[in-house]
């Protein structure tokens, strides 16, 4: 837990895995190939990545955070800029690069599930040299999201860990799915500087090598201090030291499509932590935003503000975080 107070620029600093989602919707959205033409009942084009999506919503709750990330210079890039900015996020260490194009995830959402195609394009394209430690060190906490598919950082992201908790940095992990599913890539040796990890029910699993639920619990407890598990609509756990909390949640609303929910969800628990609030608020405020998100379409339009957070109402001092 987090006291809430430092003197640094930035509450939160992220890697952006900048890509836009295009989301395509029906009852019946599977391709059929042979130049076979089906139409669709809607669709929307939204800024997407789960780094990207975390930076908004912590930035809708207050804290104060900077994205560091490079996009094309395309339509698509000045969306995701122009969205960032909008919540609230400092864009200023995001490089317009025009030998890129933007990334892009196509959705097909059908029903409750969705099935996702990915150019990769600016998503990936962060490397060791961008993350310097002046970046750094002007934040007090590193959410690292997106793990393998950022592979412009994966051959060194223990050693930015170590940088970072060197300069004094709290760490979060959220490492997303492995489009491999490999599920390694040196997590062991990065777990000692992780203070808190972030995996849904399954990627729990995937990450600890085991395959039931209870099993992979009792591993990744004994990684790190807090381990936090969302556990879709069964709300979410967490896990410190010998304490447990649970927190239950209510079915979304009808008609979203769940994109960028667990990113939301960790934004709302860090906007808890790093204020210095109980885990039980962090958990109630992080299912809250989850929530929120899931019975929206695509990451951001329903994330909530802080204001519509009542757990976090007694920390505002001057309508901001305590500085």
């Amino acid at each position: 837990m987090q006291d809430g107070r430092s003197r640094k620029p930035y509450d939160i600093i992220v890697f952006g895995d900048t890509c836009v989602d295009f989301i395509l919707r029906d009852d019946d959205v599977m391709p059929q190939f042979g130049q076979v033409e089906k139409t669709v009942a809607g669709y929307d084009l939204v800024m997407g990545g789960s780094c990207c999506i975390f930076a908004t919503q912590a930035a809708k709750l207050g804290l104060s955070v900077a994205i560091l990330g490079r996009v094309g210079d395309d339509y698509f890039g000045k969306l995701i800029v122009d969205t960032l900015k909008a919540a609230g996020v400092d864009t200023r260490y995001i490089e317009v690069d025009d030998e890129l194009r933007t990334g892009v995830t196509a959705h097909l959402v059908q029903g409750d599930d969705r099935a996702m195609l990915t150019h990769m394009g600016s998503l990936n394209a962060l490397t060791r040299d961008d993350v310097r430690d002046e970046i750094l060190a002007s934040a007090r906490h590193l959410h690292y999201g997106s793990l393998y598919l950022q592979t412009g950082l994966l051959p060194h992201w223990v050693e930015i860990l170590q940088r970072a908790k060197r300069l004094g940095l709290s760490v979060s992990l959220d490492t997303n799915y492995d489009p491999q599913e490999q599920w390694d890539h040196d997590l062991e040796r990065a777990f000692p500087f992780v203070d808190l990890l972030l995996p849904n029910e399954q990627e729990a699993m995937y990450l600890s090598g085991q395959a039931s639920y209870g099993d992979a619990i009792a591993v990744l407890r004994k990684r790190v201090p807090l381990l936090v598990v969302k556990r879709d609509i069964a709300g979410a756990v967490a896990w410190e030291a010998e304490r447990e909390f649970a927190q239950s949640v209510f079915e979304a609303e009808a008609g979203g499509d769940g994109i960028g929910a667990g990113d939301s969800f960790d934004a709302g628990f860090l906007a808890g932590w790093l204020n210095g609030l109980p885990l039980a608020s962090c958990l109630s405020i992080a299912c809250q935003c989850g929530r929120a998100v899931a019975g929206g379409v695509g990451g951001v339009a329903g994330q909530p503000t802080q204001d519509d957070i009542d757990e976090l109402q007694p920390e505002i001092s001057g309508g901001s975080f305590a500085p």
